[in-house]
């Protein structure tokens, strides 16, 4: 079956996170994050066509699809980075795009440094830059972020020592297949409740980045304020095929 078009797809997911928010009774917006990870230009310019003004990139083997991307699409895009972000590739990243409105996957204290020390040298900037700290909810070894337990002292560390930066909440990716009962969220929430009365906030006052494709809707109804998008969007993901490898010479 084909894809849906992008912008009749883009619309849909709207649609659902409006019920949602019904269903939870919450008046505040959420965020859409349209990740449009693997596909071309042309797609996202479709998305912003159709309204969509926020996307999320990550890093694909070496390079970062955002870099190719922001200079290709109108200046009042809002970029979030969503992947693992190596600290060699930070002044890349700030220096490439000017737009890049939130990078979601702060997950040390060094990576924090780095951002921090980068912006002070990056030009036209004023605004500090807002991030998010990444929590490893799942507990599984192939996921980044801080243990649940390290959130406070990370958060804290950002808050104290990164002026450049602004605390903007908590991220995580969680683990599929828990419609039944979302431990992840869960967890995301009391690590939010625990950093919020560590730096005297209220808990509202940091959002919670939680759900993608396959459970947005209920992480809308348990209180994420920012959600990450893509296939069901844009289709699914397009990784160029591996090389076969070589044949073996003939003797």
């Amino acid at each position: 079956m084909a894809d849906k078009p992008i912008a009749a797809a883009l619309q849909d997911v709207l649609s659902r996170m409006k019920q949602a928010t019904e269903r939870a009774n919450r008046t505040h917006p959420v965020r859409l994050v349209a990740v449009s990870k693997t596909k071309p230009a042309e797609a996202l310019q479709e998305a912003y066509d159709a309204g969509q003004r926020v996307f999320g990139e990550n890093y694909v083997q070496a390079r970062c699809e955002m870099l190719d991307k922001a200079p290709a699409l109108p200046g009042d895009v809002q970029w979030h980075f969503i992947g693992h972000l190596q600290s060699n590739k930070v002044k890349a990243v700030l220096e490439g795009v000017p737009n890049l409105a939130m990078v979601e996957t702060v997950d040390s204290a060094k990576l924090a440094d780095k951002l921090n020390k980068t912006l002070e040298t990056v030009s036209g900037r004023t605004a500090p830059l807002a991030v998010m700290v990444q929590v490893n909810t799942s507990g599984e070894e192939s996921k980044y972020g801080v243990e649940p337990t390290e959130c406070v002292s990370l958060a804290k560390h950002i808050a104290q020592n990164c002026p450049k930066l602004r605390l903007a909440g908590l991220m995580t990716i969680g683990m599929p297949d828990y419609s039944s009962r979302p431990e992840c969220f869960i967890c995301l929430s009391g690590c939010r409740d625990a950093v919020a009365t560590e730096l005297g906030l209220r808990p509202e006052q940091l959002e919670l980045s939680m759900g993608m494709s396959g459970d947005f809707e209920q992480a809308i109804e348990m209180g994420s304020t920012n959600i990450r998008v893509g296939s069901t969007i844009f289709g699914a993901r397009e990784y160029k095929p591996k090389s076969p490898p070589a044949s073996p010479k003939k003797e």
